[in-house]
């Protein structure tokens, strides 16, 4: 009798030490959890912005395409990889590293490329802000602003314009570009550049 009274007093021990570590253990690592979480005020600051910066700009977009026919028949494809819409107009899109490839009905593709851009996604018009680089044939153009109108059929070039084409190289103040008659008129509101009407393909 008192031979299992013992036995059992020694269960009850090995039992309890066993619940204690379990107990110990479970915390312990929570504790560590909850360590690795942790994150530095200053990236708890960006997060805050972030998340700041996206309520007000609407609902934030990754590796977005649209796709569509302009008014003259034409296809386009616009990319971004991110965007968000704006909460006061639905119709304007926001974008960043945009991408839009235009592909005319005599089979020639022009090329854009920006650091951001705006979409409207009712009249179809576009406009590219920052780093645009346009490619067209064999003719590649830089510039900080772009603008294609849907309505009007022509893609404007503005702000610090070159153009590399193997006819040479020249700078502008403004190119515009008639999709439909497939001419580039080269503007200058200065002395020292060249103002031009050039007939496209």
């Amino acid at each position: 009798m008192r031979e299992r009274k013992k036995k059992l007093l020694f269960a009850q021990i090995i039992l309890l030490l066993s619940g204690i570590f379990i107990i110990m253990f479970t915390y312990v690592n929570r504790d560590k959890d909850q360590n690795s979480l942790i994150i530095s005020k200053d990236d708890q600051k960006k997060i805050k912005d972030k998340l700041i910066n996206d309520s007000e700009g609407g609902n934030v977009f990754y590796d977005i395409e649209y796709s569509g026919i302009d008014l003259a028949g034409n296809r386009y494809i616009l990319k971004s990889e991110e965007a968000f819409n704006n909460e006061s107009n639905q119709e304007i899109i926001n974008m960043k590293f945009v991408q839009a490839i235009f592909y005319f009905k005599d089979d020639t593709v022009l090329y854009v490329w920006s650091d951001k851009g705006l979409y409207n996604n009712r009249t179809l018009d576009m406009k590219f802000d920052g780093n645009v680089r346009v490619n067209y044939g064999e003719s590649e153009l830089f510039a900080q602003k772009a603008e294609y109108s849907n309505l009007k059929s022509y893609i404007s070039i503005t702000d610090d314009v070159s153009i590399n084409d193997i006819r040479g190289t020249m700078v502008a103040d403004r190119l515009l570009f008639d999709i439909k008659k497939k001419t580039l008129n080269i503007e200058s509101f200065n002395e020292n550049k060249v103002n031009a009407n050039v007939k496209m393909k």
